[in-house]
C-alpha cells in the first residue's frame, strides 16, 4: 500500500504529521494524524502550591498563555470558594478581549491567511506572511502588525507583560486599573474595532467574492458532521470569560447546558495507544470511534461551534455578521469546517467590540479589584474559551493548598477526533488515482489548519515510550547504522 507523508505539517503551535496510505487505485484507504512530543504539564504541576498556577499553566503556550492563565485563576476562586468583585471580573474580561483580537488576529493574516490570499495551490514559498503583505500592500501589513501589538499593550497594562501574564490571584487580579490606562485602553479599543471591520472586509472580497473559495468552503469534501460545544451567557449569546457549557447536537437543537463544575458529569476521554493526546466525547451518546453523526459523541469546540451553538452575538456589528453568515450559508448549524474562518472574524469584530464597551466602563478602575479568600482549599474547575475552543482546568488541593492531582480538556483536545476525522475526509475527496501534488497536500492541511490547534497544550496522555531515532554516521559523513524504536 502506497503512502504519502505531511511532516511537518505547517503554521500550527505544535509538531505533527499527518500519514496519508492510498489502495491500489491510488484513493485514499486511511489518513492519521500523529503528534510526536509530548509536554504532560497535568503530572509536574502535582505538589506545587495551587497559587501558582496561572503562571505555570500560562507556560503551557506562548501563543495563548492568557487562556491558561485566567482558566486557572477561575478555578483558583473555585478551590478557595471565594466571588471576585465585579471590577475583578470586568477587568480580567477585558484583558481576555485584547487577547482574543491579537490571537484571532495572527492566525487569519499568519497563519490561514496564505490560504486564501495566496491561494491553496500557490508554490510553497509564497503561502507565507511575506508573499501576503506583498500582495495586499505594506499598509495592511503594518496595520495587522499595529493592532496586534497593541492588543498586547492592553494584555501588559492589566497582566503585568504582554506574554505570560501575572496579574490573576484567588478572588480577583493583583492590581488596579488607573484612569490614564482605561483612557489608553479605550482609545486601541476604538482602532481594534475598525480594524477588525476591515478585516472582515478584506475576508468579503477575496473569499466571499471569489467562487472559488465559497465552492470549496460549502463543499462535501470539508463537511463534518458533529456535534457543539462552546459557552454562552444567559441570552445564550457568545461568551468567552462566563457563562454555561451548551451543547447542541448535529440538528442544532440543545443536547446539554451545565456548569462548567459539572464538566465531567457530561465528557468522557479516551486514551489510544497511538497517540499522546485523549480523545474526549459525550458521556450520554458515546464513543463510536471516529465517525460523525447523530449516534457518535464526538464534538467540536471551535469559533464555528461557539457560533453554531449560539443564539446570537452580544454586540451589534458582530450580530450582523453572524446573521449573515448563516444566511449566506444555509442556516444552522454550519458543519463546513472551513465556515470556522468566517466565524473567527466575527469573533474578531465582538471581542473588539467587547474591549472598547467594557474600556468605557468607569467601574474597571475601582479599586476595590480583590475579594480576600478566607475558605479551606479543596476542589474547583474553571473554563473560559480560548480562541480555539472550550479549555477546562480541574484542581484537587489538600488543606494546605497544594497540588494533588490536574486534569486539563484543552480546546485542540476537545477537537482532536474531529480533526482526525477532517483530514481523512479532505483526503478522501482530494486524492484520486494516486494524483497528488503541493497544492492537493496543502488542501488537505486546510482541513486541519482551520482548527487553528495548538499541539504544545494538548499532549498529555502517556500511552507508551517516546519515539527514538538515532542515526550513526563516519567520520566522511557516511550513514553507517540507523537505529529506531518506534
Amino acid at each position: 500500500m502506497k503512502s504519502v507523508t505531511i511532516n511537518p505539517v505547517t503554521r500550527l503551535e505544535g509538531h505533527g504529521k499527518i500519514s496519508i496510505f492510498l489502495n491500489d487505485l491510488g484513493d485514499v484507504e486511511n489518513a492519521y494524524f500523529q503528534v510526536p512530543e509530548l509536554r504532560g504539564f497535568e503530572k509536574f504541576c502535582e505538589g506545587r502550591p495551587v497559587e501558582e498556577m496561572p503562571d505555570i499553566t500560562s507556560r503551557i503556550c506562548g501563543v495563548c498563555p492568557e487562556a491558561h492563565h485566567i482558566a486557572a485563576t477561575k478555578t483558583l476562586d473555585a478551590v478557595f470558594h471565594v466571588d471576585p468583585p465585579a471590577a475583578a471580573k470586568k477587568v480580567r474580561e477585558l484583558l481576555y478581549s485584547a487577547f482574543i483580537v491579537a490571537d484571532h488576529t495572527t492566525h487569519f493574516y499568519i497563519l490561514s491567511g496564505p490560504d486564501f490570499i495566496m491561494g491553496p495551490t500557490a508554490p510553497k514559498a509564497e503561502r507565507n506572511i511575506l508573499s501576503v503583505i506583498a500582495k495586499v500592500g505594506r499598509d495592511v501589513g503594518t496595520s495587522v502588525i499595529k493592532h496586534r501589538s497593541e492588543a498586547l499593550d492592553v494584555i501588559a497594562m492589566i497582566g503585568g507583560r504582554r506574554v505570560h501574564p501575572t496579574c490573576g490571584v484567588p478572588g480577583g487580579v493583583s492590581k488596579p486599573i488607573t484612569e490614564s490606562e482605561r483612557t489608553r485602553m479605550q482609545e486601541i479599543a476604538q482602532s481594534e474595532v475598525e480594524f477588525a471591520k476591515f478585516t472582515l472586509k478584506l475576508f468579503d472580497e477575496v473569499v466571499l467574492g471569489n467562487k472559488e473559495y465559497v465552492d470549496l468552503i460549502t463543499s462535501n469534501m470539508y463537511a463534518t458532521t458533529t456535534y457543539y460545544m462552546g459557552t454562552v451567557d444567559e441570552q445564550n449569546r457568545v461568551s468567552f470569560y462566563d457563562g454555561k457549557i451548551r451543547v447542541v447536537d448535529p440538528e442544532g437543537k440543545e443536547f446539554a447546558k451545565f456548569p462548567a463544575a459539572d464538566y465531567q458529569q457530561h465528557i468522557a476521554e479516551l486514551v489510544e495507544p497511538y497517540t499522546y493526546l485523549k480523545y474526549p466525547y459525550l458521556k450520554k451518546v458515546g464513543w463510536k470511534g471516529l465517525v460523525g453523526g447523530m449516534d457518535s459523541g464526538v464534538y467540536r469546540a471551535t469559533p464555528l461551534a461557539r457560533l453554531n451553538v449560539s443564539d446570537g452575538m452580544a454586540t451589534p456589528v458582530a450580530q450582523e455578521e453572524y446573521k449573515r453568515m448563516y444566511e449566506t450559508l444555509g442556516g444552522k448549524p454550519i458543519h463546513s469546517t472551513l465556515a470556522t474562518h468566517w466565524a473567527r472574524l466575527i469573533e474578531l469584530v465582538y471581542a473588539a467590540e467587547r474591549m472598547l464597551e467594557l474600556s468605557r466602563d468607569p467601574e474597571i478602575t475601582n479599586p476595590n479589584v480583590r475579594t480576600i479568600p478566607t475558605a479551606v482549599p479543596d476542589e474547583g474547575v474553571g473554563a473560559v474559551e480560548a480562541p480555539r475552543g472550550t479549555l477546562f482546568h480541574h484542581y484537587k488541593t489538600d488543606n494546605k493548598g497544594m497540588v494533588k492531582n490536574v486534569n486539563l480538556i484543552v480546546a485542540t483536545t476537545n477537537n482532536h477526533a474531529a480533526i482526525s476525522m477532517s483530514i481523512k475526509q479532505a483526503a478522501q475527496g482530494l486524492i484520486r488515482n494516486g494524483q497528488v501534488s503541493d497544492g492537493i497536500l496543502n488542501k488537505v492541511e486546510m482541513a486541519f489548519r482551520a482548527y487553528d490547534p495548538c499541539y504544545a497544550c494538548a499532549t498529555h496522555a502517556l500511552p507508551g515510550q517516546m519515539p527514538l531515532d538515532v542515526k550513526i554516521y563516519k567520520k566522511d559523513g557516511t550513514l553507517l547504522q540507523n537505529l529506531r524504536r518506534p
